[in-house]
Protein backbone atom coordinates (compact mmCIF):
# COMPACT_ATOMS: atom_id res chain seq x y z
CA UNK A 1 0.00 0.00 0.00
CA UNK A 2 1.98 3.25 -0.94
CA UNK A 3 -0.64 6.12 -0.44
CA UNK A 4 -0.03 9.46 -0.04
CA UNK A 5 -1.86 12.47 2.13
CA UNK A 6 -2.68 13.87 -1.16
CA UNK A 7 -4.15 10.35 -2.83
CA UNK A 8 -6.37 9.93 0.19
CA UNK A 9 -7.85 13.34 -0.20
CA UNK A 10 -8.85 12.38 -3.81
CA UNK A 11 -10.47 9.85 -3.01
CA UNK A 12 -14.52 9.19 -1.56
CA UNK A 13 -15.79 7.50 1.04
CA UNK A 14 -17.25 4.26 0.77
CA UNK A 15 -20.60 3.29 2.38
CA UNK A 16 -19.85 1.45 5.59
CA UNK A 17 -22.98 -0.84 7.18
CA UNK A 18 -20.61 -3.11 9.01
CA UNK A 19 -19.94 -5.71 6.70
CA UNK A 20 -16.30 -5.07 6.45
CA UNK A 21 -13.71 -5.69 9.52
CA UNK A 22 -11.79 -3.07 10.75
CA UNK A 23 -8.44 -1.84 9.06
CA UNK A 24 -5.65 -3.66 11.08
CA UNK A 25 -2.75 -2.62 13.00
CA UNK A 26 -0.44 -2.52 10.08
CA UNK A 27 -2.72 -0.96 7.56
CA UNK A 28 -3.12 1.66 9.78
CA UNK A 29 0.53 2.13 10.64
CA UNK A 30 0.82 2.87 6.66
CA UNK A 31 -2.19 5.47 6.72
CA UNK A 32 -1.13 7.26 10.06
CA UNK A 33 2.17 7.89 8.15
CA UNK A 34 -0.09 9.93 5.20
CA UNK A 35 -1.30 12.37 7.71
CA UNK A 36 0.79 15.02 9.85
CA UNK A 37 -0.45 15.42 13.57
CA UNK A 38 -3.17 13.47 13.97
CA UNK A 39 -3.22 11.03 16.94
CA UNK A 40 -4.08 7.25 17.23
CA UNK A 41 -5.66 5.91 19.88
CA UNK A 42 -6.88 2.26 19.98
CA UNK A 43 -10.17 2.85 17.34
CA UNK A 44 -9.63 6.65 16.66
CA UNK A 45 -7.76 8.96 15.26
CA UNK A 46 -7.50 12.64 16.71
CA UNK A 47 -5.66 15.72 15.87
CA UNK A 48 -6.26 19.81 17.72
CA UNK A 49 -6.25 22.46 15.12
CA UNK A 50 -6.03 25.74 16.89
CA UNK A 51 -7.10 29.29 15.43
CA UNK A 52 -7.37 33.04 15.90
CA UNK A 53 -10.55 33.58 17.39
CA UNK A 54 -14.04 32.36 17.65
CA UNK A 55 -14.79 33.31 14.00
CA UNK A 56 -11.85 31.39 12.40
CA UNK A 57 -12.94 28.07 14.70
CA UNK A 58 -16.34 28.30 13.66
CA UNK A 59 -15.63 28.56 10.05
CA UNK A 60 -13.75 26.08 10.65
CA UNK A 61 -15.97 23.81 12.24
CA UNK A 62 -18.70 24.52 9.19
CA UNK A 63 -16.04 23.52 6.30
CA UNK A 64 -15.42 20.02 8.12
CA UNK A 65 -19.34 19.79 8.58
CA UNK A 66 -19.64 20.76 4.82
CA UNK A 67 -16.80 17.94 3.58
CA UNK A 68 -18.57 15.54 6.37
CA UNK A 69 -22.25 15.92 4.68
CA UNK A 70 -20.29 15.05 1.68
CA UNK A 71 -18.66 11.90 2.13
CA UNK A 72 -21.58 10.76 4.16
CA UNK A 73 -18.98 10.88 6.96
CA UNK A 74 -19.00 12.22 10.22
CA UNK A 75 -16.38 13.04 12.87
CA UNK A 76 -16.60 13.59 16.90
CA UNK A 77 -15.92 17.61 17.51
CA UNK A 78 -14.96 19.60 20.60
CA UNK A 79 -15.39 23.09 19.94
CA UNK A 80 -13.68 25.70 21.86
CA UNK A 81 -12.98 29.71 21.80
CA UNK A 82 -9.84 29.23 19.38
CA UNK A 83 -9.57 25.40 19.63
CA UNK A 84 -11.48 22.50 17.77
CA UNK A 85 -10.33 18.72 18.69
CA UNK A 86 -11.61 16.20 15.33
CA UNK A 87 -11.86 12.91 16.34
CA UNK A 88 -12.79 9.83 13.22
CA UNK A 89 -13.75 6.52 13.73
CA UNK A 90 -16.63 3.82 12.21
CA UNK A 91 -18.72 3.39 14.47
CA UNK A 92 -20.47 0.69 12.08
CA UNK A 93 -16.90 -1.78 12.26
CA UNK A 94 -16.16 -0.50 15.67
CA UNK A 95 -13.05 0.69 14.53
CA UNK A 96 -11.21 2.32 12.14
CA UNK A 97 -11.83 2.15 8.23
CA UNK A 98 -9.81 4.13 5.21
CA UNK A 99 -13.01 6.35 5.63
CA UNK A 100 -11.57 7.84 8.61
CA UNK A 101 -8.10 8.61 6.94
CA UNK A 102 -10.25 9.85 3.57
CA UNK A 103 -12.00 12.78 5.90
CA UNK A 104 -8.94 13.72 8.03
CA UNK A 105 -6.77 14.27 4.67
CA UNK A 106 -9.25 16.37 3.42
CA UNK A 107 -9.76 18.31 6.37
CA UNK A 108 -5.96 18.62 6.47
CA UNK A 109 -6.14 20.36 2.62
CA UNK A 110 -7.64 23.29 3.94
CA UNK A 111 -4.24 24.24 5.19
CA UNK A 112 -2.35 24.11 1.76
CA UNK A 113 -2.49 27.32 0.88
Amino acid sequence: MNITANDLATKQCKPCEGNMPPLSPAEITVLMQQLEGWEFFEKVIRKDYHFKNYYQTIAFVNTVAWISHREDHHPDMMVGYNKCSVEYTTHAISGLSENDFICAAKIDTLFQI
